[in-house]
């Protein structure tokens, strides 16, 4: 490509106990931004470790003038710390053109954020575009999706092969991209959105504390006409679940439930979220079925299909008993 890119870029980085790491990533989306118009925002999500002086500390330190810092002051979760900083702009008070979202345990390598910039800038009809992300061993991780359905729900729990065969199209993660390729969302550790995308869009839904606010954000963004483009030209390794620590849970969270059942219920409907739960279950039961009889340990993690099937009951009641006050207060 190698255009000029006249667009200014905000680059937003979002730091939860992670100080170390976001350094590193600034640092190397700093590099990656020379000859692009735009700043760097750290926002801290109220950590609450000392984080925020030690990042303040050491952007003046540095001398880094097109980076500051910011203090959320409430972790209200990912799709919040990223609207915090998104929504103060450039330290001018001007608006972007464009927002570069970027992991604190994401570093961009040569051309990558240039890369996103030019693509928005040649295409205006895109409203995202994002990265390969690979690992420290170079190991791709998957990086961009179709939007969950039904579907998708069963076989994903079944993970058996007749029934992944016969729901290909519904398989959530795409085999990996060698060449541009629009999608229907990408993970947000490296992903550049269309300023005026994101404001038609109305930001992340801050209903998500973590998990699903992406997938729910590019939902909306195609509903309204805008695509989402993953460009493997731009590369950036990733560590991965640093600040959830998502890789030493034992059972998943209940925000991540929460999470769930949101996007369904508010992108579907509740009959769709409840069907999108009954398909999971069942796909999960031929799973063990599966697995009982080849002599193999379960692949879920543990209490994960009954803590699925208890939050669901939880917010039918819930449902049930506010439709009561509802219904009582008329």
């Amino acid at each position: 490509m190698n255009q000029p890119v006249e667009a200014r870029v905000l680059t937003i980085v979002l730091n939860y106990r992670t100080p170390e790491l976001t350094l590193r990533a600034v640092e190397a989306a700093l590099r990656e931004m020379e000859g692009l118009a735009g700043a760097i925002t750290i926002v801290d999500n109220d950590s609450g470790d000392g984080s925020y002086e030690t990042l303040t500390r050491a952007v003046q330190e540095r001398g880094w003038s097109r980076v500051r810092v910011l203090q959320s002051g409430h972790n209200g979760g990912y799709g919040a710390g990223n609207n915090f900083g998104i929504r103060h702009g450039l330290p001018d008070g001007s608006s972007p053109d464009y927002i570069y979202i970027l992991n604190s345990d994401a570093f961009p390598e040569p051309g990558a954020i240039r890369v996103l910039a030019e693509h928005l800038q040649a295409h205006p009809q895109v409203g995202f575009a994002g990265s390969r992300l690979h690992g420290e061993d170079g190991v791709y991780h998957q990086t961009a999706f179709r939007f969950p359905t039904v579907f998708s729900e069963f076989e994903g729990a079944a993970v058996t092969g007749p029934i992944s065969r016969l729901l290909r199209r519904y398989i959530v993660a795409l085999p990996e991209p060698r060449e541009a390729q629009t999608v229907d969302w990408m993970a947000g550790a490296s992903l550049m959105v269309r300023h005026r995308t994101f404001e038609e869009t109305g930001g992340f839904d801050e209903c998500f504390f973590l998990y699903f606010e992406e997938t729910d954000l590019c939902l909306r963004a195609r509903r309204a006409g805008w695509l989402s483009v993953y460009l493997p030209q731009s590369r950036v390794m990733h560590i991965g679940s640093v600040s959830t620590g998502m890789k030493t849970w034992k059972r998943m969270p209940p925000f991540w439930f929460d999470s769930r059942m949101w996007y369904f219920t508010k992108n579907h409907g509740v009959l769709y979220a409840a069907m999108a739960t009954l398909a999971h279950v069942a796909g999960a039961l031929i799973a063990r079925f599966r697995r009982l009889f080849q002599q193999k340990s379960p692949d879920q993690p543990k209490h994960f299909l009954g803590d699925l099937v208890s939050h669901a009951l939880r917010c039918a009641w819930h449902r049930r008993l506010v439709g009561r006050s509802s219904a009582a207060s008329v």
